[in-house]
């Protein structure tokens, strides 16, 4: 009699035999070694292509033309025509003008005795940080009471501190000054020659600071005032305009030192105007006058 096929329960296990999976294994990792070489291989591929493609740039490229003298000059100059730039006259005023002062003088009005009239107003130039101030001997004299007006508008009463009637020259002192003032730079007049430019600063007619400007007309002059003032010599004479009021004030050269203190202007008429002649004492007679150093 045929017997029947019986299937034996157990199921048919689907790994493969371990040796067979240990091949496999080896086989996946080599393919993905090979990959990885492979993709290492087209990366330095394209890097040495994309250095080879600039390089060849490189060589095609025309270089840059080297900058010369004459480009840099012609690039300055293009500047200074094109922009809209301060003139000298304007730099040098602007240096000094912190340190330009209006000097004022009073006395009792004989009509009021309780209020003081003004008799005269001049100018002066800071010229030490705890506010000295240079100035002219005859825009002080004879004033019982001096005030003096900083660029700030800072007033202060001030002191006469010392004089040099033999060169029209005065040092006042304030009672307080402002916290951030600067002094004037002391320049030398011997540096000097006729037609440098130079800037005049002051309080014309009590006006100002105004600023005129003009050049060098001569060196080493002479002047006698008409009232019969002592005649004083090796002055700077100038053409910037200077009236009554700019007594006292500081003549700078156009980088920005002072290199005289304005002392007088010559008018042979009766009117006290300026007709073109202006005089200065050098800084260098003014330091000496007063003591001070390096003069």
């Amino acid at each position: 009699m045929k017997r029947a096929v019986v299937y034996s329960k157990r199921h048919r296990s689907d790994e493969p035999a371990p040796a067979l999976a240990a091949a496999q294994d080896m086989d996946a990792r080599r393919k993905s070694t090979a990959l990885t070489w492979r993709t290492l291989a087209l990366v330095l591929l394209g890097a040495c292509l994309a250095l080879a493609g600039e390089r060849v740039l490189q060589l095609w490229r025309p270089a840059a033309p080297a900058l010369t003298q004459k480009d840099i000059d012609a690039a300055v100059l293009h500047t200074l025509s094109t922009q809209d730039l301060p003139s000298a006259q304007a730099r040098a005023a602007a240096a000094v003008q912190g340190a330009v002062v209006r000097v004022q003088g009073f006395e009792p009005d004989p009509k009021n005795p309780k209020q003081d009239r003004e008799t005269g107003v001049g100018t002066g130039v800071v010229i030490q940080e705890d506010g000295t101030i240079l100035t002219n001997y005859h825009v002080v004299w004879g004033a019982p009471r001096l005030v003096v007006t900083f660029a700030d508008g800072t007033e202060s009463p001030a002191q006469v501190t010392g004089v040099h009637p033999h060169k029209d020259l005065a040092v006042i002192k304030p009672q307080k000054i402002p916290d951030d003032l600067q002094p004037a730079v002391l320049g030398s007049s011997r540096q000097l020659a006729p037609g440098d430019g130079v800037v005049a600063v002051g309080f014309p007619f009590g006006m100002g600071p105004s600023v005129s400007a003009g050049v060098v007309s001569g060196l080493g002059r002479e002047f006698a005032s008409p009232q019969g003032g002592r005649r004083l010599s090796g002055l700077i004479q100038f053409d910037a305009a200077a009236n009554p009021g700019n007594s006292g004030g500081p003549l700078v050269n156009l980088a920005g030192e002072v290199v005289g203190i304005v002392t007088a202007i010559l008018n042979p008429t009766p009117a006290r105007t300026f007709i073109g002649i202006g005089f200065a004492t050098t800084i260098e007679e003014a330091g000496m006058a007063v003591g001070l150093p390096p003069f």
